[in-house]
């Protein structure tokens, strides 16, 4: 069953070079996961149906539930994990699909 991984930033970026150092570190930390980009926004058009919307979301996709964690834990990706802390605030979660 597929699984997503979803970012949600509310707050602008605070610091440019923490970011471009995590989005570095991130795509490096990709290779040890096998996913495929859904959606990446932001800066750009977000429609909010309700509520506020976030400055930014990523949502990502894995075949299942463990291999999302795993690529999250990784080292590879967890190295960029302080950067994007630094950066901005950003809400992340896992949800199984169906």
């Amino acid at each position: 069953m597929p699984a997503y991984v979803i970012f949600v930033r509310d707050t602008p970026i605070r610091d440019g070079a923490e970011m471009a150092e995590y989005q570095r570190l991130a795509i490096l930390g990709m290779a040890s996961g096998e996913h495929k980009v859904i959606s990446r926004v932001g800066p750009g058009p977000i429609e909010a149906f309700e509520g506020e919307a976030p400055t930014g979301v990523v949502m990502l996709e894995f075949a299942t539930m463990e291999e999302a964690r795993a690529w999250y834990h990784s080292p590879g990706y967890q190295a960029a994990v302080p950067h994007r802390q630094a950066a901005t605030d950003y809400r992340v979660f896992l949800v199984e699909g169906r």
